[in-house]
């Protein structure tokens, strides 16, 4: 008796996957190692806790990664809150991951947290970069903290992270936002790079942001195009010129190592309803964990995506990572 109530101890006692405040998506027939990619969710206004669990699911279900996404969350109910900046549970995950997409904007994470993401990218690990990230952190609550220099404002390590790191911070938007939407040019010079592999028709409603800051050897795969209006078939606005869209620039490190870092500035949660834009994503999570990318990656989501439209205040209250399990 005393074995048996000790088992329902342990049963009870042990931890529900759908109880964590993040979401794994497994592959279906999973290899013996399958590349593990960490998705950082955390942004208030681009919806990115909607559009990562949908190309967690494609990029596990149809591509065979394992697939990690975690959320900003409130630690008073376990709901996603896109407006809290400070917790993101989870972020021990970074540990054993192969490549981690980053949506963050404005976050400022415990220390204790910040060091596994610092770790990953000073251990020469790759990293996809979108929309915001290029002004993921901004530290007002802890000025001294030991990784402040991230902040995109920051004058000791100018631009911060992102200028640093992926080659931009914040700028300004260069489309009207909410007016003008994007469509991606693919750059001549770099049409056969595995990157771009069956990519062409790109184009999503958030606007064109300005980049001003990348250097000669940063490689801009696509470029963006400003349309005077908010569908597809809207007519160019050539009053503004071409900014890079998507690029690809290596950061290397005082110990030596290499970070390789692909950053789009299109990646809100309703421009990942372009198929092209989709492909480009699966595409750049192959090449950059060193398998072959296929001629035409398979870009098709796992049930229905309905992604909300971008904005503040406008994500969907009440919901928990456990969610996004069922398609």
């Amino acid at each position: 008796m005393k074995r048996l109530l000790l088992l329902l101890l342990g049963f009870w006692g042990a931890p529900l996957r759908g109880a964590d405040p993040w979401v794994v998506f497994e592959p279906p027939a999973p290899s013996a190692q399958p590349k593990h990619i960490v998705l950082l969710a955390g942004d208030e206004e681009y919806r990115s806790e909607e559009g990562l669990p949908m190309l967690a699911r494609l990029l596990a279900r149809r591509h065979g990664f394992r697939c990690t996404v975690l959320f900003s969350i409130d630690p008073r109910d376990g709901t996603i809150d896109p407006n809290n900046q400070t917790n993101v549970p989870g972020m021990h995950h970074l540990a054993e991951a192969d490549l981690v997409v980053l949506q963050f904007r404005f976050r400022e994470l415990p220390d204790s947290d910040m060091r596994y993401f610092v770790d990953y990218l000073r251990a020469g690990k790759p990293l996809i970069a979108l929309r915001t990230a290029t002004h993921a952190f901004q530290y007002s609550r802890n000025p001294h903290s030991p990784y402040a220099h991230f902040d995109w404002r920051s004058r000791t390590w100018p631009g911060g992270f992102g200028q640093q790191v992926l080659g931009e911070t914040w700028v300004a938007h260069h489309g009207d936002h909410g007016r003008e939407s994007t469509r991606g040019l693919v750059d001549g010079r770099f049409m056969e790079h595995p990157v771009l592999r069956g990519v062409r028709d790109v184009w999503g409603p958030s606007d064109v942001y300005t980049v001003r800051h990348l250097q000669p050897g940063d490689q801009v795969l696509m470029h963006g195009l400003v349309l005077r209006g908010m569908r597809p078939d809207s007519p160019p606005n050539f009053d503004k010129p071409l900014m890079p869209l998507v690029w690809i620039r290596d950061y290397r490190w005082d110990n030596g190592r290499t970070t390789r870092a692909l950053t789009s500035t299109i990646g809100a949660a309703v421009d990942l309803e372009s198929e092209d834009l989709r492909r480009l994503l699966v595409n750049a999570c192959y090449w950059l964990t060193g398998r072959e990318v296929p001629e035409r990656a398979d870009a098709t989501p796992v049930g229905e995506y309905r992604p909300g439209m971008f904005g503040f205040d406008r994500f969907q209250r009440g919901r928990k990572p456990a969610d996004f399990l069922q398609p």
